[in-house]
């Protein structure tokens, strides 16, 4: 269906993949996974033509088709949630455009016409909008919302709706670069299991572990200008990769061995006559050899052994009969909560339930129009949100602002951290004025762990992480001896940390005294059955 052949590709004076190969076959499910910058996304864009090869070459089946998630303009008309995932917001009419170039020209032959033909009647097709509403379902809108104008929704739903439309045209290969980033966990499940069975292709960039293990086949790896491949899923390509590494350093030190022991015996036996023409056999021999380059370090989740807070009070923080709402829209009514010291609790449930602004309620940093909050003793609070950067000194670069929150800390253990985060050599010498919004969520959540508060509050944490820095957190976050409460849609990270789950639906906040895999015994698979029992009624 598709490969690369040789495909090498720099950018600015870095080699990004060399001699990079890849055969992605029909209904095949792969991930592209390597650290951030390695060239997973100008990957993408070189199978998708959008960028082009410094030399090798890419090819493709006559009759492929493949989808891909663009970057689409904001809706500003009427078009509705269902007109984008058929189609009639803007797709039909691109494809329309497409098609009339190529006949124009007479060249209906041309791989571009026949996937925009393709595509074009996959949308016409009568059945197209009862699996359109199928879909949307899936990803948890409700069937009178369908109908609603797509500008009434956030980033993340409209999002849903082109994805829909991705999966009605049922191309042959589907490329996704971080697809789940805005579903939540029911419509993830939903959408993970769809994939499952998608009939079609499949390559993904993504850093969830468990989307990815539940998934993928095939892996390919990005790094240090090369393309790897391995079989199996993620936790398969780790195993795998770990193998290799040992192999790799078990033949290296072997021939740096026989290296030493060969140069042993040309320096003993140079000078002795005797044996004069076995020490220059000898030469010739190491100047023959094919020399092993020593197998660089595995990126591994980092460890560091962060100070641990002050103990607080038994009960950190209480709610009581807290009314919440926006306008019109009733968020919580008489809501109760108590949060004790020591729990690990997940905020779950739909988009829009009311997670983040439970999370603000018990940060103290919005106010609610009636009921009581109330701190434990000894209690000292942090909050984390990844929209949130304006606690940070805009003239201060990335190093100093976690030196002033952590002083007892060396600059090497700083840099070590700030590393392990994403931010590489120089650029802990940024100010924080010039970051992105992504660089500055992570340089509050380092100041988080270098001098943690005994009850963490964290909205979404790991968005602008990639694998490795997500593991460093988990293994930080399983270390921490205060109270954590946390929003998340990365399953691996909620399996690994969470201790109590809440899920929150229309106003309602149901505990489960577990872990992940408790809530979903008890609830998730309930909620789960609710949504395919809607579906199976459109």
């Amino acid at each position: 269906m598709l490969t690369l052949h040789k495909v090498t590709k720099s950018f600015a004076n870095r080699v990004l993949f060399k001699d990079a190969a890849m055969t992605i076959n029909y209904a095949e499910k792969a991930a592209l996974v390597g650290p951030n910058g390695a060239g997973k996304s100008t990957l993408f864009s070189l199978i998708l033509k959008q960028d082009t090869p410094d030399s090798g070459e890419i090819q493709r089946d006559e009759w492929t088709t493949l989808g891909h998630l663009r970057q689409e303009a904001e809706p500003s008309g009427n078009e509705t949630i269902l007109d984008i995932a058929v189609g009639k917001a803007g797709e039909m009419e691109r494809l329309e455009a497409i098609l009339k170039d190529y006949e124009s020209r007479s060249d209906v032959s041309a791989p571009e016409y026949l996937e925009a033909h393709a595509k074009h009647d996959a949308l016409q097709d009568p059945k197209a909008e009862a699996k359109a509403k199928k879909i949307l379902a899936g990803f948890g809108f409700k069937p009178e919302q369908l109908n609603q104008p797509a500008r009434e929704f956030s980033g993340g739903w409209i999002m849903r709706a082109h994805l829909a439309q991705l999966l009605v045209i049922e191309p042959d290969l589907l490329l996704l670069d971080e697809p789940t980033n805005h579903l939540d966990l029911m419509s993830l499940m939903w959408f993970r299991n769809y994939l499952k069975h998608y009939p079609g292709a499949l390559l993904l960039i993504s850093h969830d572990r468990d989307f990815m293990d539940e998934l993928i086949e095939q892996v390919y790896e990005v790094d240090d200008g090369q393309l790897t491949a391995y079989s199996g899923n993620y936790s398969e390509y780790l195993k795998q990769r770990e193998e290799n590494h040992e192999r790799a350093m078990t033949a290296y030190k072997n021939q740096q061995r026989e290296i030493e022991q060969i140069q042993d015996f040309i320096d003993k036996f140079r000078s002795v006559a005797s044996k004069a023409a076995q020490a220059q056999s000898r030469e010739k021999q190491l100047a023959k050899m094919d020399k092993l380059d020593k197998p660089k370090p595995l990126r591994k989740a980092f460890r560091f052994n962060f100070p641990q807070p002050a103990r607080s009070g038994q009960r950190v923080i209480g709610l009581t009969g807290i009314h919440q709402a926006y306008g019109e829209k009733k968020v919580y009514e008489n809501l109760d909560l108590d949060v004790e010291r020591g729990e690990r609790t997940a905020l779950v449930g739909p988009n829009g339930a009311g997670k983040s602004t439970l999370l603000k309620i018990l940060a103290g940093i919005i106010p609610f129009q009636k009921g009581e909050r109330r701190l434990g003793t000894n209690t000292k609070l942090g909050y984390f949100s990844q929209h949130r950067s304006d606690t940070l000194d805009p003239e201060k670069t990335i190093l100093e602002e976690v030196r002033d929150a952590s002083p007892e800390l060396r600059d090497d253990d700083i840099r070590s951290i700030l590393g392990s985060f994403l931010f590489k050599r120089e650029d802990v010498f940024k100010k924080t004025k010039v970051l992105s919004g992504g660089e500055k969520s992570r340089v509050n959540l380092v100041k988080f762990l270098v001098d943690p508060p005994n009850i963490l509050l964290m909205d979404e944490p790991t968005t602008h992480l990639d694998i490795w820095s997500i593991e460093g957190l988990i293994l930080a976050l399983q270390r921490f001896e205060g109270t954590l409460v946390f929003i998340s849609h990365d399953v691996h990270f909620i399996r690994s940390i969470a201790t109590k789950v809440l899920h929150i639906n229309t106003g309602k906040v149901m505990p489960y005294a577990g872990g992940y895999d408790y809530y979903l015994e008890k609830a998730g698979v309930a909620e789960e059955d609710a949504r395919a029992a809607v579906i199976a009624s459109l």
